[in-house]
């Protein structure tokens, strides 16, 4: 029955103005994914206001073709000039930024694009079919789930971005908890680390910060070390070989599910489903040596868990009126204004609706699909650019990104600051994305450990005896002594080192004599 309702959506929706509508939306949110300081939300939040007044099935479907295109859209300049369009994308530098530099740039977007297709397609199967179940897994989490949740997700990230040593990812990781902690908090809003600077008590913007560290990094690296772009001269493939994805068929379901899994998780994102879907990744490869010097299989696994995030962020939009992601947020208002009431009630209200949204994403995921490949050749071209030419041009996007979101010059002084800050830290093989991964969650962090605390009259308990949190707190400890090998070789260099410093002390005492 779900399948005849899903085709007969499909079918009302195949009418040459919403066809026309779902294209460019799409193409206009990868431009936006593209642009550094440009997110999904904002895209969203634009549109909504531009499609006040139309039809709505029109505006909801061009609404969510913006959100496919923008997380879609950001792996472009991820693996292109390694600064990820949104946060969602950041795990995509990791591996598609080194397949870029290896003149591989063009397989690289077409292993991303049939990913993210893939991912998008896993998404669609749970959104039309298990919504109302997965809906009601999502409303078990409280904030004590949600404090490990977030603390899980930092610690992989770091063990992720600095395998050698993962210590370095903690602590990038904790950076960005600890910068989270700047303004006013949320429960009473008391300032925090301020120091009377009223342009403080907000908290650093997150996309000036993800800017600096990736954008503004990015330039002073290439300035200083005069590195040149415009290594590729030409694209020999942009369609993956279909033997490539069949042996990464694992990997491509497991991440699907992983992001559908994450995204149905209220307030969670893509950001996180694409760090999961990547250390699972990881660690189910046969080479988990290539990881991070180029690896398909991660990239891949990136790609796939933040697009099928997108539909797992659509589900509880859908079933309990609360939004998967930040910009799920937006498209749940966008859904209120045009008169649809999303919720438990909805099923009663207007059973065939899910069906609708269903049947919008897919076609919003096939013009993805589309738009994706025969761009490929267009934007590999800006690795041709000099870098006397790209970098001032990166530089004022990156400015003018900054800048869009609040209106603020203290924004662009912020992103200034991340990129000096960041500098330094990458010359010191300090990872990236932990830093910016804690910026992002260290309110919720902080939130739900306070709410907790505050719900159980101080008392921690809760936090350790739930089922859920018992889940969460086994997959920390599996991530900390991961790195058991790591952490026994440091230990064993430290004993030798001791140990050659009394030899040579004893030696010294033994010549003297």
């Amino acid at each position: 029955m779900g399948v005849v309702d899903l085709v007969n959506a499909l079918l009302a929706l195949m009418t040459p103005e919403i066809l026309f509508s779902v294209f460019w939306a799409t193409f206009l949110g990868i431009i936006v994914g593209m642009l550094p300081g440009l997110t999904a939300t904002m895209g969203i939040a634009l549109l909504t206001g531009l499609t006040f007044q139309w039809e709505s099935s029109n505006a909801i479907v061009i609404l969510i073709a913006m959100y496919v295109g923008a997380i879609y859209g950001g792996s472009r300049s991820a693996i292109l000039v390694n600064i990820p369009g949104t946060p969602a994308n950041a795990a995509a530098c990791i591996d598609g930024h080194p397949l870029a530099l290896q003149g591989k740039a063009g397989e690289a977007i077409g292993i991303a694009t049939t990913s993210s297709f893939l991912g998008s397609t896993i998404a669609l199967f749970f959104m039309a079919f298990f919504t109302p179940f997965l809906g009601q897994i999502a409303l078990r989490f409280q904030s004590f789930e949600f404090f490990w949740l977030t603390l899980f997700g930092v610690l992989i990230c770091g063990n992720l971005t600095a395998p050698e040593d993962p210590l370095k990812g903690w602590i990038a990781g904790f950076l960005g908890l600890f910068l989270a902690m700047i303004g006013m908090e949320a429960i009473q809003a008391y300032p925090r680390f301020a120091y009377g600077t009223v342009d403080l008590y907000g908290g650093i913007s997150m996309i000036p910060a993800l800017v600096g560290v990736y954008g503004m990094t990015e330039v002073i690296q290439t300035t200083v070390e005069a590195q040149r772009r415009g290594r590729i001269l030409q694209v020999r493939r942009v369609l993956p070989r279909v033997r490539d994805l069949i042996n990464n068929w694992k990997n491509i379901i497991r991440s699907g599910l992983i992001g559908v899994f994450v995204g149905t998780v209220p307030g969670v994102g893509e950001n996180i489903a694409s760090f999961v879907a990547y250390d699972f990744a990881r660690r189910a490869s046969k080479t988990p040596e290539k990881f991070g010097k180029g690896s398909v299989e991660g990239l891949s696994a990136a790609e796939t868990g933040d697009n099928a995030c997108v539909g797992g962020a659509i589900i509880p939009v859908l079933v309990l009126a609360v939004p998967g992601s930040p910009p799920a947020a937006v498209l749940l208002a966008a859904m209120w204004l045009h008169g649809m009431r999303p919720g438990p009630l909805l099923v009663i209200e207007a059973p065939n609706y899910i069906y609708e949204v269903s049947a919008m994403f897919l076609l919003a995921s096939v013009a993805m699909l589309i738009l994706g490949l025969s761009m490929v050749r267009v934007v590999v071209k800006i690795l041709r650019v000099p870098t006397s030419i790209l970098m001032p041009i990166i530089l004022v996007l990156c400015a003018v990104g900054s800048f869009a979101i609040n209106g603020r010059v203290f924004d662009i002084l912020i992103m200034l600051l991340f990129g000096v800050i960041g500098y330094p830290l990458r010359k010191m093989k300090f990872p990236d994305a932990p830093l910016i991964l804690g910026l992002i969650l260290g309110p919720m962090l902080d939130e739900n450990l306070r709410r907790g605390l505050i719900l159980n009259d101080g008392a921690l308990m809760p936090f350790f005896t739930r089922p859920i949190c018992i889940v969460l707190i086994l997959f920390i400890l599996m991530t900390l002594f991961s790195r058991n090998r790591f952490l026994k070789q440091k230990t064993l260099e430290a004993r030798k080192f001791v140990f050659n410093q009394f030899r040579r002390k004893d030696r010294k005492g033994t010549d003297r004599r």
